[in-house]
């Protein structure tokens, strides 16, 4: 038996396109069956992206979430580290010139408050474990501040977040070690014009950062 196709010269206004000209002389509408095998390519073309496509757009955000992939297990106990890792940069941009990098330890801050999970990162103006990196030192305006952490995940994102800084990893026998620090005087001069529709931050808004004050026995 054979199996013939049908072209209709009559309009059929079911299979006319929404932009198609009403005009029956203008067009050629076609009333046509589709096969199972059809029907269901059909339906496959119309399905929304695979779950592929989401995983490689989540390789994209794999740089920001490496900084927190650490605490979603801050319910276990975690092994003490001497190994510190730190990105470091002279003062002036480090602490004036910046101007997010104060949220973003801010932020961070907050995060481990909420979590009830033990500080792990400082700000060491003119830190003494610079030393150790000559290479780094030739290339440094002083005074010099870095941000030290045992989180080396976050200090990667870190250097990607403030692009202009230095980075390395280093290791210490105790806390009080590895911050140790040489005196230094910061001066930043204040802008003549501030145009931006935000204050600047305050003169000092680091020390909230600064390491621990060892306690000195009373005699």
């Amino acid at each position: 038996m054979a199996i013939s196709t049908i072209v209709s010269l009559s309009p059929s206004p079911t299979l006319l396109s929404p932009f198609s000209n009403p005009n029956p002389n203008t067009y050629i509408p076609l009333q046509f069956s589709l096969s199972a095998s059809s029907r269901q390519a059909l339906k496959l073309s119309a399905s929304p992206p695979s779950l592929s496509f989401n995983k490689s757009f989540a390789v994209v955000k794999a740089a920001s979430d490496a900084a927190i992939l650490t605490e979603e297990n801050n319910g276990a106990p975690q092994p003490a580290s001497n190994k510190y890792y730190f990105v470091v940069a002279n003062a002036k941009f480090m602490l004036d010139e910046e101007e997010h990098f104060k949220e973003l330890l801010n932020e961070r801050l907050r995060l481990y408050g909420e979590r009830n999970k033990e500080q792990d990162f400082w700000l060491v103006i003119e830190p003494q474990f610079l030393d150790k990196f000559p290479k780094i030192t030739s290339r440094l305006k002083r005074p010099a501040v870095a941000l030290v952490s045992t989180n080396g995940p976050w200090i990667t994102f870190m250097k990607l977040r403030l692009d202009r800084v230095l980075s390395e990893s280093y290791e210490a026998d105790t806390l009080e070690e590895a911050l140790a620090s040489n005196p230094a005087n910061l001066e930043f001069e204040k802008p003549e014009n501030w145009i931006a529709p935000y204050p600047k931050y305050e003169f000092g808004w680091w020390e909230a950062f600064l390491p621990p004050k060892s306690e000195v026995p009373q005699s």
